[in-house]
């Protein structure tokens, strides 16, 4: 509260406000455990399946004696143990286009985290439907990308990548914990500055950054209006 512009009216803001993290794994559980941290008043945490020991690596949540049990369970019991005043809901499975327009109309905002654009694009279009922002951070190896969409206003993630790029391919590019933390920080605090309303988020902007050569780049992007997900908006 300490912070200029931020205060006590943006803390309540924060306890009043619901997030829903997908996945929680190395983005998003990072993400889930600074938005508990700052005083989010609910978090929806969506991952299913069980804790395998490549995982460890990179998720926080977890431990090294839940491997092969169920990640949902872990989440939840690490969470309310840091923060027990916290409003908490885990789903055990992961996004699809079946559950995720349900999951969105409960929330005031989204923060993207999944390792899959199956899943993406499935949150993207929830978000896209029910004019509710997303934090969309997303890495690779040494690089990480970050960017904030508002329905409307800003590209949506089909307008930037209206196929998966070339690159991708399911649970199959290399990870580094800390990279993955590190862009984490950075989405949490683009979705508390979106639930505050101080300081001015990447909407419209997309930040990259390479590790490797502590490289930072920002640009400004445009929405696609031939997008056949938010084109007509």
């Amino acid at each position: 509260m300490m912070i200029p512009d931020f205060g006590e009216e943006a803390q309540y803001k924060l306890k009043e406000s619901s997030v829903l993290v997908t996945r929680a794994g190395g983005l998003g559980g990072t993400v889930a455990f600074y938005l508990a941290a700052a005083g989010v008043g609910k978090l929806v945490v969506a991952h299913g399946g069980n804790l395998t020991r490549s995982n460890l690596n990179r998720q926080i949540l977890m431990t090294h004696d839940w491997v092969g049990k169920p990640r949902a369970e872990k989440i939840r019991e690490t969470l309310l143990r840091f923060n027990g005043d916290l409003a908490l809901e885990v789903l055990a499975e992961n996004a699809t286009e079946g559950n995720a327009a349900h999951w969105v109309e409960g929330v005031d905002l989204v923060c993207d985290c999944p390792p899959t654009f199956e899943e993406r694009y499935a949150l993207n279009k929830a978000i896209v439907y029910a004019r509710k922002p997303m934090v969309e951070a997303a890495m690779n190896s040494m690089e990480c990308h970050l960017t904030v969409i508002v329905p409307g206003k800003t590209p949506c993630l089909s307008c930037l990548y209206p196929e998966p790029p070339s690159w991708w391919e399911p649970l199959g590019f290399p990870v580094l914990g800390a990279v993955s933390g590190a862009v984490a920080c950075l989405a949490a605090i683009e979705a508390i500055k979106m639930l505050t309303g101080i300081g001015e988020p990447l909407a419209g902007k997309l930040l990259q950054m390479d590790t490797l050569a502590h490289e930072y780049r920002k640009f400004n992007i445009r929405r696609d209006p031939k997008c056949k997900v938010c084109g007509e908006l």
